[in-house]
């Protein structure tokens, strides 16, 4: 609740709008959380705004340094440009260079520092460290994935009757925010994991108990790819609140992407396709319940882009 309120004049509170007909399972009531209308075109700017908010005077004036390769970079670049703070997002050789003109847009400098995710976000702590700047982690900080569960606090008032979630997993901080927040005051809410089969990772460290090397296929959901930074908080955390995990292939994501657009006229990027596809995938159980599905996120790369409109 201190987040929400910490950040709610800066933030969209982004609505639920009931799915029209594509749902199967015509006893079931869909919602969908329009989270890819949020400033940034996703969720990652509510995580972003409130660690910045709660910077010092010293801190702010020595400026941030993230890593990303598209939108937690976005939404530190926006939040820190909004408060006049210099900041610095690392980025991997992967990342498509529309994504970082869009992060320098914002105002941020961008770094190319590695050849995957992973070795540019520890890249960037390190560098944060020797140069005194804080590092603001896309999963892996407290503060962060608060200013993500602000998301659950909105669904809880626009849906009292929930009975499930469906959230795309990344490295955890949306649904660990989000799951944390609805466990304390709807514990009834099932919390549904949403992974692409090509990229498990965060589920396979949550079996393992703790960060493994997870080996990756290339995926539409672009955004959740990736591994896990050693000693990431949200292992336990995200252990703690799913209650079901749901995988679902390339195709699936990809046609449920199509569908969104077709049905609903909304152009989504390939994790907020995860989540309609793992509901997809498993409509016939939720019959006679409510459920919502968070669409996290619009930012597609060209080439994801060209994969739905071919």
């Amino acid at each position: 609740m201190a987040a929400h309120a910490r950040i709610r004049a800066s933030v969209r509170e982004t609505p639920v709008e009931l799915a029209s007909e594509w749902t199967p399972g015509a006893s079931a009531r869909v919602f969908l959380k329009l989270e890819h209308l949020q400033q940034t075109g996703s969720f990652k700017f509510r995580g972003a705004t409130n660690k910045i908010a709660l910077l010092t005077p010293e801190q702010a004036a020595a400026g941030v340094i993230a890593a990303s390769n598209g939108n937690h970079g976005l939404g530190v670049a926006a939040a820190a440009g909004a408060r006049g703070i210099a900041a610095e997002v690392y980025v991997s050789s992967q990342v498509s260079p529309e994504k970082a003109r869009r992060i320098e847009a914002q105002g941020a400098s961008v770094r190319v520092a590695a050849d995957d995710p992973l070795s540019a976000e520890l890249a960037a702590r390190d560098a944060a460290h020797e140069s005194g700047r804080v590092f603001i982690s896309p999963y892996n900080d407290a503060d962060v994935i608060a200013g993500q569960g602000t998301i659950a606090i909105e669904l809880h008032r626009q849906i009292p009757d929930l009975d499930a979630v469906f959230v795309a997993a990344g490295g955890g901080g949306l649904i660990g925010g989000i799951g944390a927040y609805l466990k304390s005051v709807a514990p009834g809410v099932e919390i549904v994991g949403c992974w692409p089969e090509n990229s498990p990772v965060l589920y396979r460290c949550m079996q393992a108990g703790g960060v493994i090397d997870v080996p990756e296929q290339s995926t539409l959901s672009e955004s959740t790819a990736g591994g896990l930074e050693p000693g990431s908080i949200t292992v336990d955390l995200c252990r703690g609140v799913i209650d079901r995990s749901v995988f679902v292939s390339e195709a699936e994501i990809l046609d449920a992407m199509r569908l969104l657009l077709q049905a609903e006229h909304w152009l989504i990027e390939g994790a907020a396709g995860v989540a309609v596809a793992a509901f997809l995938k498993e409509a016939r159980a939720y019959e006679g319940k409510t459920v919502a599905i968070v669409l996290c996120g619009r930012n597609l790369s060209p080439g994801v882009l060209r994969a739905v409109m071919r």
